[in-house]
């Protein structure tokens, strides 16, 4: 069997993380140069003039003209955090090149630091994932499945219908000949074809062509303007999930319900599952380079308002509908 070059790249280890952020001042220059390319501009009267002012671990940059301060983490997601660049840094490249994914309490291991200062890190990043991918539209060829993400709770029932479980639509862009490129993964409140259609206004661009099971309530992608081409399948089980046109994104729910399994033991599902599938997500379309994930989020963190802890542990409304 050949090798799968994507699978096996080598990513960014962990003595190369360590020679370019290994320090607060390596953290403080990438994150200055990631925020400011073309050097620094006040916020206020646009000067380039200034200088730097070190207090404790945060750094500020003060205009010669106008003598305002502005902190190197004001308006990102690492405002406000007590925590080091150097520990926010090591939880990104944690976060981005663990196949698996990464636990609150595995992240509280690594990092050093409480478990709740691990959660608020690790979801404040999440959050800047679903920032980035709650916009993106697949294209061209798309396969969708349904499928419930939770377990069963003792005395609670059980199948589909039980209450720790969750409606999630999975979309899934392939070439021609079948290869996942891109996925899409949404909270959804119900199956109704209204929902649907609502759906595939947000999650697909013009033109996409719906590739589905016999589940009638996906005829709804045509409603909304899409070409739709149900395939039912006459096996059950194992040899179902093989179905050629089926296969990317039956694999990508395997992969995703293998991760969520292997990964985390438990966690409110009524409030965080679509950051948690935005986790997955994130990581899944930008496989293709593993060494540009860690850049790639930190410039999405800099460009992401910040969160609070309040607003963090609030339940995500499924947006989908909204």
């Amino acid at each position: 069997m050949p090798i799968n070059r994507i699978q096996f790249q080598p990513g960014l280890s962990l003595a190369t993380f360590f020679q370019r952020y290994g320090t607060l001042a390596r953290c403080q220059q990438a994150l200055y140069e990631t925020r400011w390319p073309r050097g620094f501009v006040c916020p206020k009267c646009a000067s380039t003039e200034h200088s730097r002012h070190e207090r404790g671990t945060r750094l500020l940059l003060q205009c010669c003209r106008c003598r305002r301060q502005t902190s190197l983490t004001a308006g990102t997601v690492f405002d406000a955090s007590k925590l080091p660049l150097t520990t926010w840094f090591l939880a990104i490249h944690l976060l981005t090149q663990s196949k698996t994914g990464m636990s609150a309490l595995q992240l509280m291991r690594d990092l050093g630091v409480s478990y709740r200062s691990a959660w608020l890190v690790k979801h404040k990043l999440m959050q800047v994932m679903f920032g980035q991918e709650r916009e993106r539209k697949l294209e061209t060829l798309v396969q969708i499945d349904d499928v419930f993400v939770g377990g069963e709770r003792q005395g609670c029932g059980r199948g589909r219908t039980a209450p720790n479980k969750v409606l999630v639509v999975a979309a899934v862009q392939t070439t021609s000949n079948g290869k996942a490129v891109l996925t899409r993964l949404d909270v959804v409140p119900n199956w109704q074809k209204l929902t649907i259609a609502r759906w595939a206004s947000k999650a697909l661009a013009a033109g996409t062509h719906v590739v589905s099971d016999g589940l009638s309530t996906f005829a709804a992608v045509k409603g909304a303007g899409f070409t739709h081409e149900p395939i039912i399948v006459n096996s059950t089980g194992k040899a179902a999930g093989q179905h050629p046109r089926f296969l990317a994104v039956n694999t990508t729910l395997g992969n995703l319900k293998t991760w969520m399994a292997s990964t985390f033991k438990g966690f409110k599902l009524s409030h965080y599952t679509q950051r948690y599938l935005a986790e997955f997500q994130y990581r899944f379309n930008r496989r293709f380079d593993l060494r540009a994930i860690l850049t790639g989020l930190l410039v999405d963190a800099i460009h992401c308002n910040p969160w609070r802890e309040v607003s963090l542990r609030k339940r995500m409304p499924a947006e989908i509908c909204a």
